[in-house]
């Protein structure tokens, strides 16, 4: 019944009502994508790399002189770490997560010239000594590890013009999109040149040296049994979480004591690796939760405002509603009807250029589509904002003795 009252005085009061129209759309539209690339950001920061993480220690050297064989003087350097106390496992490998460097290489399950339509896969390719799985800690869920037999140098390899590795292994997910119909242990794959390679594990996870890109590729890793030598690899040791600092001091330590002519480049615990690379997308999620909640906050103060701006001005229609019998609950419904269908048209056109930044988005910046569920979760957080927001005018106009209403 209070609808068309409600419709002809917010026809006299066009300016004020558009205004607030306005201010929710763009609350609507704006927030609505924030909470999305916030989202985004959570699950790109929370998404597991299937190592074991808070028990690893990373440790990269150089020399100062060039070494006469970097082979031997690599599995000298494992030899000591592995001696020293609290040191669960040792590796040394040619990339890791969360690192700068980032080498990949094109996997198949034909050799070259592919057909018509047919495309290789790109896949981040770690080499790791003997241990690599127990330092990483990865979850092995399908064949075996690789055999000592299995194992060549990489300083080899880069010699032969056509590298033989005969075996190697790669995580779930690659293993479902070369192998969507079988089991991957066992299959061939071709990654240098016209020599198969076998497969012979697959570990439950092991995301890329650099995680959380657009592209599906991202998730895509392989291993090979190649021993990198320290020039052009990192140690990972694993010990227990509360002795990982102790560890990393006593390995920089005992490296300087093997060869004072060494250059620590970077020594560092695998946790604050990965709190580094995912810095800027805290900071991200941050700042979008801060313009978020600065615009909830405008929008709920322009309808406080509006709201008592307009209770000061009806006063008197208020009262002659009061003395013909309205009760508190009426008036205070009929000021809440009226910011529910102010509210209603601004996240109508709010949800509509919501839709609209988020297109513009995928354009710009490779981003995936808004999905519709941002919609109708931005239109209740705005009902209800625009219900509590215009709560304490109403009530306050509902309270209005029928008398003093009609003398103001």
């Amino acid at each position: 019944m209070d609808i068309l009252p409600i419709l002809a005085t917010l026809k006299r009061h066009k300016t004020a009502a558009g205004l607030i129209v306005l201010q929710v759309a763009l609350t609507c539209a704006i927030v609505c994508n924030a909470l999305f690339l916030i989202t985004q950001r959570i699950e790109r920061i929370s998404e597991s790399n299937g190592m074991a993480e808070s028990e690893i220690v990373m440790l990269n050297m150089s020399g100062l002189s060039r070494s006469k064989d970097p082979d031997a003087t690599t599995r000298g350097d494992l030899e000591a770490l592995r001696r020293l106390q609290g040191v669960k496992s040792v590796t040394v490998i040619n990339q890791l997560p969360y690192a700068n460097n980032f080498n990949s290489s094109s996997i198949r399950i034909k050799p070259e010239p592919l057909g018509v339509g047919e495309k290789s896969i790109n896949a981040a390719n770690y080499f790791g000594s003997e241990g690599w799985l127990q330092t990483m800690g990865l979850n092995l869920v399908a064949g075996r590890d690789f055999s000592v037999d299995e194992y060549l140098n990489l300083s080899d390899a880069e010699k032969a013009t056509s590298p033989v590795i005969p075996s190697i292994i790669i995580n779930r997910a690659l293993a479902e999109r070369l192998f969507p119909k079988m089991e991957a242990v066992g299959q061939s794959v071709y990654v240098f040149g016209s020599t198969p390679t076998r497969v012979v594990g697959v570990v439950e996870r092991l995301v890329s040296p650099q995680p959380g890109g657009t592209a599906n590729s991202h998730l895509y890793s392989m291993v090979f049994p190649v021993r990198p030598h320290f020039r052009g690899g990192s140690y990972l040791l694993r010990a227990e979480p509360s002795q990982r600092e102790a560890v990393l001091s006593a390995a920089v330590a005992e490296m300087m004591k093997v060869d004072g002519q060494r250059v620590v480049r970077e020594k560092a615990l695998f946790s604050d690796l990965r709190a580094k690379y995912y810095r800027q997308d805290v900071n991200m999620a941050w700042l979008l939760g801060c313009v978020c909640l600065a615009l909830l906050a405008v929008t709920a103060f322009g309808i406080v405002g509006l709201a008592s701006f307009w209770v000061q001005q009806r006063t008197r229609m208020i009262g002659t509603r009061r003395a013909m019998g309205a009760s508190q609950g009426q008036i205070l419904r009929y000021f809440q009807t009226e910011n529910f269908l102010l509210t209603t048209v601004g996240i109508v056109l709010g949800m509509v250029a919501a839709y609209g930044i988020s297109l513009l988005l995928m354009r710009s910046y490779e981003l995936p589509r808004l999905p519709l569920f941002y919609l109708p979760v931005g239109a209740v957080a705005l009902w209800l904002l625009g219900q509590i927001a215009v709560w304490a005018p109403a009530r306050r106009a509902a309270a209005l003795p029928p008398v003093a209403a009609l003398r103001a």
